[in-house]
């Protein structure tokens, strides 16, 4: 395999007006160089991030008579209109389905990455012939693996070895409900059972900063993003793992982290729409817990009934790893692309 490199601004990504021109100057770097590489009848496998890179690939696919696949991790319009930045029937929201509409016409395949998405999309593409694909992503296992407890170094660090500790590792963006957990953990602030970690970046960073400081929630520990080499250890650092969507998710995306929560042997305390991949995932081998979003005492009254739960985590745990095994090895994934892309 040989990679290319292109040149793109790389300004602050958590400026809006900064985000677009680092998409649009990466976008027409990846043009000119796909331009000039893509050959007849070739299969290019294109993804949706970020948003204007399919557009991109299509137009230098057709140009030079390339077939494209395409890869959807996140479905636009709807990320937009669930974390408010536009309206359903607003003009933005009718242009993106204009030209979506389009780019799923001229696809020779596209594959999504949760069975929600496969629905939505199917949706979007009635009277095309166009096949469509679920492939989940994959865990990382040999990297990623359960680890002892009582040696876990951020749990040692912050004298959280006896506490019953949720962890919330990941990006702290728009589609995350953070608003949620921190609620619930005010309520939960004076019970010194408890315990939140807070692992990531992201633009509600600064708001959770303000929060854990104005509500004084001593039950709240924030860290700063890790490196993807320090995964084992952070991910081992609780008892149940913390996934967090917000409302109108259903069908647009699914958080990758947690097929290596998964992988490091943990439960899963989703919040996220009922029949969403997450939730999916989580119900076929009873792996954790589903709590609508926006539902703060949902999520209290779940996090109490864990407690009471607590001796069965460890095979929570046992089956986590599991499915990791079965069902989200890189080589599963792998096998998949090769089947779908040999068309």
């Amino acid at each position: 395999m040989e990679i290319f490199r292109v040149w793109a601004t790389t300004l602050d990504k958590n400026v809006i007006v900064y985000r677009l021109l680092n998409m649009l100057t990466l976008s027409f770097s990846i043009f000119i160089k796909a331009l000039f590489s893509f050959q007849k009848n070739e299969r290019v496998l294109v993804v949706t991030t970020p948003p204007l890179l399919p557009f991109i690939a299509a137009l230098a696919s057709i140009a030079r008579g390339a077939n494209y696949v395409l890869l959807i991790h996140d479905n636009y319009p709807e990320i937009l209109i669930a974390v408010g930045k536009t309206k359903k029937n607003s003009l933005l929201v009718k242009i993106l389905d204009f030209f979506n509409r389009r780019l799923y016409k001229h696809a020779s395949k596209i594959i999504v990455v949760g069975r929600d998405m496969e629905e939505l999309v199917e949706k979007k593409i009635r009277g095309f012939d166009v096949p469509i694909e679920c492939i989940p992503n994959w865990a990382e296992l040999e990297g990623v693996k359960p680890s002892n407890r009582a040696e876990n170094q951020l749990l040692k660090q912050f004298n959280l070895s006896e506490k019953l500790v949720f962890l919330y590792a990941g990006n702290m963006g728009h589609p995350n409900d953070l608003e949620s957990i921190v609620k619930c953990s005010e309520k939960l602030r004076d019970n010194s059972e408890f315990h939140f970690i807070f692992l990531g970046g992201g633009v509600k960073k600064k708001w959770l900063e303000k929060k854990i400081e104005q509500k004084n929630l001593t039950n709240v520990t924030l860290l700063p993003p890790r490196p993807r080499s320090e995964q084992n250890i952070f991910l081992n650092a609780c008892d149940v793992a913390l996934v967090s969507l917000v409302k109108n998710m259903w069908g647009v995306s699914m958080p990758s982290r947690t097929y290596n929560i998964l992988a490091v042997g943990k439960p899963i305390l989703a919040l996220t729409e009922a029949n969403s991949e997450v939730a999916r995932v989580i119900q076929e081998d009873d792996l954790g817990w589903i709590v609508s979003p926006n539902n703060p005492e949902k999520l209290f009254q779940t996090i109490i009934e864990i407690s009471r739960k607590r001796p069965q985590l460890t095979a929570m745990g046992i089956r986590a790893r599991n499915a990791a095994i079965e069902k989200y090895s890189v080589e599963i994934a792998v096998q998949k692309y090769k089947k779908a892309l040999l068309f």
